[in-house]
């Protein structure tokens, strides 16, 4: 059974008994700050188990797109370990509890395929409960599981909980015999490799706190609803019906390790026995490939770019290390092209929009895999080179500094430096290496947790929401309210948070930012500063208090400025235009994947590889201007969400949608996307738009930047002006401005290579003159001189007037000291390294040539002492 067809069948069977069906969210976890990704089935339901928001359904099941990470160098040395998984769920929220939670899962599970069932054989399955549940054991055995395959299990592995105070409960596992070539029998606490889990029934009917550890915490009663989250995994499900091994081999993924076997000649699993293959390198680099290549077309399909922070740097490592398993395996061309198609195709049954968006997607990665391929031979330039210092100071060993460096900072892979440094006979100072990742784990720790919120920090807002019910939002019809205090909560200094029972001001959402404007009242004069909805129906608003007071209760007028709302119409529906101008100049694949804008000023960032040349960016602006000009009338339907997308709408990569959309259109067709930002009426309202920049903000992903309104003619004053101004003091006309400053630039640079001519004749003169004038110490021709110059230039110089001849020069220039050797000396035992060590009590580096430190002290006392180690020497 494909997998996309047991997805079909768990969703129909779950549908069939009144579970509303809901979408997976975007993987990228942007409604909750303790994740980047999504990495559970029911994380998009946790506001629901919280009591923070109503659900609009009593059941839902759901296959929910997940991301896994802390692992994942563990990746394929196991079959357990992937990034990139998907997980079925079936939900309750306080509808039913244990006895439908099991019979649906054992029904769906059992029930014949002919039927729409998965079939499994009933007298294979296996079912463990917490230590004490004695109703979810008795409710098992009359399922018909004998005593025999119900097995009693304790916190560790029966008892669910998110972490943190809060709901927690019993849970109950399926698993499935796979047989006795997968090992010994026993079930599931002998051997979790021949008894498969692949169902886990959550039944949340308590509330905890004191929570240390998963084992450790206090039951403080029961919930007052008591919910079912339950997770099957897909993978893991395809695997047993399927008949293979682990999720490497299903249909999802074996045909891309294939493909990666194919090019790299490797014949995957040629080893006997599962164990043997799983200890294989070469089959735990194609293990590698697959997953990754799969999770990195899921990612950049949910809107996330590679980057090197947050979610983008997550990518980034998935992406190269699944290019340097390749690299390993022996293929050296791009890899991604041969392997990104064949994800596609794998997952685009479940999910079409793939290959409906696949143009973009692998722009992205392969833009970041050339990236990855030029940062390959920097970064061995710079490893040849801290190589080549440390075996001519002598050195054993790599330093973990450099190491860490190398991967740091340039993107270079350990494993590489490890190899590259064996084969040029040196080791790396691993413990460094590890000390110094551990430090920015760490760091990365703490950061993540000074970000965490927590789901608790909600509460107060619930509370508000729950007395007094949602905020009457009114940003799309008025700019001004009377509006009733409902609730202030105390801030930092003369800030404070208040809640109106209607509101004029829009929100910070969809990449626009919040109106600002005045709250007034008999006895209150403050500004809003900031507008956010912290849950869903409810409008904060962070006011500073400029005079009076303001509490519950209190009647206050409500005003957006209006200034601002305009110039915010003008930069969000400047928005709109200059995407569709992108598109209409590009072509379909410059797909906008993010924005912000705010009066006068908007930035969107697009899909691209390589900048845009000037006549293409000076076109994107004219395209824009131009349906300005027209006056395009600017209307919004609110429409299904699936209409929309038949339609053609855009929608922002990453944001969740509701059933019910807005879509904003301009001039009909010409401009279409989802959106719940404010807009002008004509186009000709935003006046002028003007870009003022275009760079990149990571692979294949480029940010344009323009202004609107009043601030693009401001724009466009002041470059009226410099060019005037330019014009004038080169004393020409404007259009001659670009050959002006071209002839000077030209005749710049002559002047200065005429400069470093005459300079190089004068150091040529100088060299001459102190090598003429070299001390004899001892049968070696000695030169110690200081320069204004550039001293290494000047050693050289003097090392090469001295020929043949044995010689030591010492160049003091400004606080820098070189010392170097002619070959004639060094073949006497003398070395430019060993002197300058002896010389500045160990500091300084180099080779036996050339060395050079930082010049303490009197410069003549240090030439002295130089020409007194030289004869010692």
């Amino acid at each position: 059974m494909q997998t996309a067809e047991i997805k079909r069948r768990f969703l129909a069977h779950f549908a069939a008994h009144g579970h509303t069906v809901v979408p997976s969210a975007p993987l990228p976890a942007i409604s909750d700050p303790n994740l980047l990704f999504i990495n559970a089935g029911m994380v998009q339901f946790v506001p629901f188990f919280l009591g923070q928001r109503t659900p609009p359904y009593a059941t839902a099941a759901s296959v929910q797109k997940c991301i896994r990470t802390p692992d994942i160098d563990e990746v394929g040395k196991t079959s357990r370990h992937g990034t990139f998984f998907q997980m079925n769920g079936n939900f309750s929220f306080g509808d039913y509890f244990k006895a439908d939670a099991i019979r649906l899962a054992w029904e769906l599970s059992t029930k014949p395929v002919a039927d729409g069932g998965f079939g499994l054989d009933p007298e294979k399955i296996w079912a463990t409960v917490y230590l004490d549940d004695d109703e979810a054991y008795a409710l098992w055995r009359g399922i018909g599981l004998p005593e025999s395959r119900i097995v009693r299990r304790g916190k560790k592995d029966n008892f669910w909980s998110m972490g943190i105070p809060g709901p927690a409960g019993p849970c109950s596992e399926l698993y499935y015999d796979r047989g006795p070539a997968y090992g010994p029998d026993g079930g599931p606490e002998v051997d979790e490799d021949r008894y498969l889990e692949f169902w886990n029934l959550v039944f949340m009917q308590h509330e905890i706190t004191d929570v240390t550890s998963k084992e450790d915490f206090t039951i403080v009663g029961d919930l007052p609803k008591q919910n079912i989250d339950t997770g099957m995994g897909l993978e893991r499900m395809a695997s047993i019906l399927q008949g293979v091994d682990n999720l490497y081999e299903i249909d999802e993924v074996r045909p891309i390790l294939a493909r990666a076997a194919e090019l790299t000649g490797k014949v995957y699993g040629k080893q006997s026995g599962h164990a043997a293959s799983e200890s294989h390198a070469d089959d735990v680099r194609l293990r590698v490939i697959a997953d990754h290549v799969r999770t990195a077309l899921m990612l950049i399909g949910d809107g996330v770019t590679p980057s090197n922070e947050g979610r983008g740097y997550v990518l980034r490592r998935i992406m190269r290390r699944a290019i340097r398993a390749m690299r390993l395996l022996g293929w050296h061309d791009r890899a991604l092209p041969e392997l990104l198609p064949i994800a596609r195709d794998c997952m685009s049954p479940s999910y079409p929009e793939l290959a409906a968006d696949f143009e973009r997607i692998s722009q992205i990665a392969y833009g970041e895999e050339d990236t990855f391929l030029g940062t390959l031979r920097a970064g061995t330039t710079i490893l040849d080179t801290a190589i080549a210092d440390t075996k001519s100071s002598g050195g054993a060993q790599l330093s973990g500094a450099k190491a860490f460096q190398l991967h740091d900072t340039y993107g270079f892979p350990i494993d590489l430096t490890l190899e590259i440094a064996a084969e040029q006979g040196l080791a790396v100072d691993a413990d460094g290496f590890r000390a110094l990742m551990a430090e920015q784990r760490a760091r990365a720790k703490a950061d993540a947790k000074a970000r965490k919120t927590g789901h608790a920090d909600l509460s107060q807002y619930r509370a508000v929401l729950d007395a007094n019910g949602p905020t009457t939002w009114l940003a799309y019809e008025t700019l001004e309210t009377e509006s009733k205090v409902l609730a202030v909560l105390p801030g930092a200094g003369d800030i404070v948070t208040v809640f109106l029972d209607r509101t004029p001001f829009y929100a910070e959402s969809g990449g626009q930012d919040s109106d600002a404007g005045l709250l007034t009242g008999p006895n209150l004069k403050a500004e809003i500063i900031d507008v956010q909805r912290p849950v869903k129906g409810l409008i904060a608003h962070a006011v500073r208090i400029l005079d009076g007071t303001i509490t519950t209760g209190d009647t206050v007028h409500a005003a957006v400025d209006p200034e601002w709302r305009t110039g915010a119409r003008q930069a969000h529906s400047g928005t709109h235009i200059v995407h569709a101008a992108l598109r209409h100049v590009l072509g379909p694949t410059a797909l906008q994947s993010g924005s912000y804008n705010r009066p006068g000023y908007l930035r969107l960032d697009f899909a691209w590889r390589g900048g845009l040349s000037d006549a293409t960016r000076s076109e994107v602006e004219e395209v824009a201007n131009l349906a300005i000009r027209r006056d395009l009338p600017v209307g919004v339907r609110y429409v299904p969400l699936d209409q929309a997308r038949a339609e053609g709408a855009l929608a922002l990569f990453g944001e969740t949608y509701d059933d019910t959309v807005r879509v904003v259109e301009i001039g009909g067709d010409w401009s279409r996307e989802l959106c719940g930002g404010t807009h002008v009426d004509r186009s000709a309202q935003i006046g002028s738009l003007a870009v003022t920049g275009e760079s990149s903000v990571g692979a294949g992903q480029r940010r344009i930047e323009a202004v609107t309104g009043i601030e693009a003619f401001r724009y466009l004053a002041r470059e009226r002006d410099l060019v005037g101004r330019l014009a004038a003091q080169l004393k020409s006309r404007p259009e001659e401005l670009p050959d002006r400053v071209a002839a000077l630039l030209a005749r710049m640079k002559q002047v200065e290579k005429e400069a470093e001519t005459l300079r190089d004749r004068l150091v040529d003169l100088d060299a001459e003159d102190f090598a003429a004038n070299a001390v004899d110490v001892d049968g070696i021709a000695y030169v110690g001189v200081t320069t204004t110059g550039d001293g290494k230039r000047l050693a050289e110089k003097v090392r090469q007037r001295l020929g043949n001849r044995p010689g030591v020069i010492g160049v003091i220039a400004g606080a820098g000291i070189v010392v170097t050797v002619t070959p004639a000396a060094a073949e006497r035992g003398l070395s430019a390294a060993g002197l300058i060590k002896q010389l500045l009590a160990g500091r300084g580096g180099g080779n036996d040539a050339f060395a050079q430190g930082r010049a303490t002290g009197d410069p003549a006392d240090l030439l002295v002492r130089l020409r007194d180690l030289t004869r010692t020497a």
